[in-house]
């Protein structure tokens, strides 16, 4: 029997699909292209924005089409915020919201027929309320899953709503779900979650302590944190990183807008002075002459409502000031049920792509900046395996990409370079 996946949206979904992907497996199921006839679908959705939702109805509709006699089985965001509109879509058999992902696979073994082991390795007995996982099949890196959901219900958000409230994989599940990827020969893991510095709300565990319980992992050599709310890196946090661990100077952190009558309104748990303060702390800790800068990444949303010209030169002013090494621009997007959506103020989406443009500009002035500023640096970079036209790829600590030649020799391999 033949399945297919298909995923939107963001890293914590490709992690959650990989061990479904990992239990389908298991349990002898043959995995093929979307494009090929499969017996079974599943579709990963996303719901960040209206497009997403679109996209993950299309795509629904997309395999039916390619073969109408498969079982189409949905889960994601999309899953648990539209669930009527995905069931009424022809050739959809299953669909499973946020707490009921542990289900996926011996749910879609049970309608195929198919016995199913507690045992598989892609389905870790867990809580309904958490489903453990992690990404395979990438030689260099893997995405694992450390928490998922979140209690912060900023106005323009769907999140908490499409995956539920702050809660968490105890260290012990994630320090043997590390060992198990490093046994694969992995040599990095990037931590992910929805709000990832939350860790420990479930299980009275600190984030701190998850890391220090991975730091002692044998065979994973490197970690970053994908996305972290600048109210969640303390200094302690800082400080234990900056004191010579495997934790990379590469920082995600949303911002979301620098104006403070912006933050205010939409219910964020920091200022701009705060946000400034936490960003020239960890330079402060961990940059020294002759060593790499800091790479620091920036979530940034244009055009919430009340976001007046004035606003969004404010929050070009700040750009220029702590100067990030890359920013993530995406227009607002109005979703139904958040307070944002009925607020007054709205912005014209010629307006927002007006703004998105220019702090996209911004981005790559800064990001070249950045590398410039770290040249004649010695740094380690992992490189991939993946033949691109007789060259490869790495990736510096903090994240600078690097090409070279291809030496297959290389894959997997930690190098020391001059940037």
């Amino acid at each position: 029997m033949k399945i297919a996946f298909l995923t939107l949206g963001c890293k914590l979904n490709y992690a959650e699909t990989s061990t479904y992907e990992r239990g389908f497996r298991e349990a002898a199921l043959e995995v093929v292209p979307w494009r090929d006839k499969a017996d079974v679908y599943l579709v990963n959705t996303c719901s960040v924005t209206a497009m997403s939702d679109s996209k993950s109805r299309n795509l629904i509709r997309k395999v039916h089409r390619v073969n109408p006699d498969a079982a189409i089985v949905v889960t994601g965001c999309s899953a648990q915020l539209r669930r009527a509109e995905i069931e009424a879509i022809e050739g959809v058999r299953l669909v499973f919201g946020c707490t009921q992902k542990s289900r996926v696979v011996p749910d879609t073994l049970a309608l195929l027929g198919i016995a199913h082991s507690a045992a598989d390795e892609g389905c870790i007995a867990a809580d309904e309320d958490i489903f453990p996982a992690y990404s395979t099949g990438e030689r260099t890196r893997s995405f694992l899953k450390v928490q998922d959901g979140c209690n912060n219900y900023c106005k323009y958000c769907t999140v908490p709503y499409a995956r539920g409230e702050s809660r968490n994989v105890p260290v012990c599940v994630l320090v043997k779900q590390a060992a198990a990827i490093a046994a694969q020969g992995v040599k990095e893991i990037v931590l992910t979650g929805v709000n990832t510095g939350d860790f420990g709300r479930s299980t009275n565990e600190s984030f701190l302590d998850l890391l220090k319980a991975l730091n002692g992992v044998d065979g994973i050599e490197r970690y970053r944190i994908s996305s972290i709310e600048p109210n969640l890196i303390t200094e302690e946090i800082i400080d234990w990183i900056a004191s010579g661990t495997k934790f990379q100077p590469h920082f995600h952190i949303p911002l979301q807008t620098g104006s403070d009558e912006l933050l205010s309104r939409m219910g964020r748990h920091y200022d701009t002075a705060f946000f400034r303060n936490r960003i020239e702390y960890i330079r402060r800790a961990m940059e020294a002459p002759g060593k790499p800068k800091v790479f620091f990444g920036i979530d940034l949303m244009v055009g919430l409502p009340g976001e007046t010209e004035e606003l969004f030169a404010k929050t070009c002013a700040f750009l220029e000031e702590i100067r990030p090494a890359f920013i993530h621009v995406f227009p607002y997007s109005r979703r139904p049920g958040t307070p944002a959506a009925g607020m007054s103020g709205q912005v014209e989406e010629s307006e927002k792509n007006r703004r998105v443009a220019v702090l996209e500009e911004m981005c790559a002035r800064f990001h070249s900046e950045f590398v410039e500023s770290n040249r004649g640096i010695k740094e380690k970079v992992l490189f991939e395996s993946t033949d691109r036209n007789g060259r490869m790829e790495g990736y510096t600590g903090n994240y600078i990409r690097i090409e070279r030649e291809y030496d297959p020799a290389l894959s997997g391999k930690i190098v020391d370079v001059v940037i």
